[in-house]
């Protein structure tokens, strides 16, 4: 299993979509997360869950279609400690 399978698999949208939302466009996080949880795709889940992290400020618009870190940006838990290292 590739280390992001295991990060797909087993971490929250929200933290996945913070920590892969500022380098990727939202069509390569669909592909990415779809691979492994079409199921949140298919429910609207990763659209409504990106959306809220503009909202929220963890994410904000960058020049073109890729997301930067939003003035309320955090590491997410995994990513701090090293889970998948």
């Amino acid at each position: 299993m590739t280390t992001i399978e295991q990060i797909v698999k087993n971490e929250a949208i929200t933290d996945i979509l913070t920590a892969f939302g500022i380098g990727l466009a939202y069509p390569s996080l669909d592909r990415m997360i779809g691979r492994y949880r079409f199921e949140v795709i298919a429910n609207g889940e990763l659209l409504k869950t990106y959306a809220q992290l503009f909202d929220e400020g963890i994410l904000a618009n960058g020049e073109g279609p890729v997301a930067i870190k939003g003035p309320n940006w955090k590491e997410p838990k995994f990513v701090t400690e090293k889970r998948y290292t």
